[in-house]
């Protein structure tokens, strides 16, 4: 599957959601597998999630497609404030926050519509982990605010997201699992910065993802979480889901990387306030690198190396405006193959991000 530009006569024919993506206006030969991993804010909501979904479903005619969700957008600080509250010895105010996380996944839930018998699955699914996070309150009543159960309460966010994202996948057509990253992406025990055990992650997790995707179905993993070797919960730190995202793409050698943001891909400052923003459509791995160690707020430091060691392609894209091209972060192409305008040399970029200004 090539990702650089969308053949124009499908908009016509089809909601954006719906896209297929052409190199060149020519259909070319997909490649076998593409993660495709999805920030809060393509999730927040039944809508947002519904949209999204198309654009796997439009993928998946192509390609064997691993999905990383994030939380929706707003969820995380919600449960780390259970934390705090427990911490302070506000019980009550502790469980009207778990309370709402669970309502406003219901809520989200009942939005999908989805059929009866697919409803009360998933509705039990919630329910359940809603029972989790509950006992987590009932438990931990006036405890130290320890970095472990930080961890243990934030990775709920991204466990309701995937079980509402498979459900939303489902009703598109497209068969799907929720799968919990926990389960094998290994980490040490440094609480709320967790570092991945590659090698070992990558092999535990091939042996559950794989045989879904040789199966046709799409795995739903948690972006963010990780376990230590006793199964202790782990995060790999705020706003780490990009880095989950090449963390799974690697488990299942995926030739592409596909990060759908709010925004069309990396740009040369923050295009909110400046108007001489401009959209940087091919990037190396070591400019990416360059820009995102500097304060580039679109993509997580730790993904790039990760990619270039697999050669793999990363893309930043809208999920609101999938018709946008986004930016391309990869090996340098062949002369003349690049597409989009022409860059001013990235050391500029670099030397504005350490003022402030790349977005």
């Amino acid at each position: 599957m090539s990702l650089e530009n969308v053949q124009e006569d499908l908009e016509a024919e089809r909601s954006p959601a719906d896209v297929v993506c052409y190199a060149g206006g020519v259909q070319k030969q997909s490649a076998n597998a593409a993660a495709f991993k999805f920030g809060g804010s393509s999730l927040l909501g039944a809508d947002c999630m519904l949209h999204a979904a198309g654009l796997v479903r439009a993928a998946t005619r192509e390609s064997r497609v691993t999905v990383v969700v994030s939380a929706m957008k707003g969820v995380t600080d919600h449960l780390l404030s259970i934390a705090h509250a427990l911490a302070q010895g506000k019980l009550a105010y502790a469980r009207r926050e778990a309370e709402l996380v669970l309502d406003l996944h219901l809520s989200v839930l009942g939005d999908l519509q989805l059929d009866e018998d697919d409803d009360v699955r998933v509705r039990r699914e919630l329910q359940l982990l809603g029972c989790d996070l509950l006992h987590e309150v009932r438990v931990h009543d006036r405890v130290a605010a320890t970095a472990e159960l930080f961890d243990r309460l934030a990775s709920f966010g991204e466990r309701f997201s995937a079980r509402l994202f498979a459900a939303a996948l489902e009703k598109l057509g497209i068969s799907a699992v929720p799968v919990t990253s926990s389960e094998f992406v290994l980490t040490c025990d440094t609480f709320r910065d967790a570092q991945p055990h590659l090698e070992q992650t990558k092999e535990r997790g091939r042996a559950i993802l794989l045989p879904l995707l040789q199966e046709g179905i799409v795995p739903v993993v948690t972006g963010f979480i990780g376990a230590t070797p006793d199964g202790r919960i782990t995060t790999l730190g705020r706003n780490s889901s990009d880095f989950s995202g090449a963390i799974i793409a690697h488990v299942v050698d995926a030739d592409e990387l596909v990060i759908w943001t709010d925004v069309d891909g990396i740009y040369t400052a923050n295009p909110k306030e400046s108007v001489e923003a401009r959209l940087l459509h091919e990037l190396s791995y070591d400019e990416a690198h360059a820009l995102a160690a500097n304060g580039a707020k679109v993509l997580h430091a730790k993904v790039l190396p990760l990619a270039a060691e697999t050669e793999m392609v990363v893309w930043v894209r809208n999920t609101f405006n999938p018709l946008a091209r986004g930016t391309r972060i990869g090996s340098p192409r062949l002369p003349g193959a690049s597409k989009g305008a022409s860059q001013a040399p990235v050391q500029h970029f670099v030397e504005s991000s350490q003022r402030g200004g790349v977005a």
